[in-house]
């Protein structure tokens, strides 16, 4: 299976599995705060970009987690929404800073919704 391109080659979920293989509720939560303090006026594309690889990362590996999708319309639409997200790899420079927005909102929902099931402190 296909997942989010960071920009140099395509990846499998195979290829970083091994990297990703725990989720660390502390370095996403960081990822996606920094996201959402960034300002359109004031924020280069230069800064967008490096942002992107590990949103993209930190949702992907949201998505291969078990988060009840099966008994949970509310996931099953949450992860509709994220692997659109992932499909799009290469964003517009304008629709960068929407994209990181939108995929730093959704990384930290499926965040909540990972903390809730394994029984750990809400990010």
């Amino acid at each position: 299976m296909t997942v989010a391109s960071t920009g140099k080659k395509a990846e499998t979920v195979e290829d970083i599995e091994d990297d990703d293989a725990l989720i660390n509720v502390e370095a996403i939560s960081a990822q996606t705060n920094s996201i959402l303090a960034l300002r359109m006026g004031t924020t280069t594309r230069a800064v967008m970009d490096k942002q992107v690889p590990a949103i993209a990362r930190h949702l992907n590996q949201l998505l291969r987690e078990d988060l009840g999708a099966d008994d949970d319309s509310e996931v099953r639409q949450l992860r509709r929404k994220g692997t659109r997200l992932v499909d799009l790899t290469n964003p517009p420079s304008f629709g960068t800073y929407l994209y990181l927005r939108d995929a730093a909102l959704l990384t930290r929902r499926l965040l909540w919704v990972y903390s809730e099931r394994n029984g750990l402190d809400a990010p």
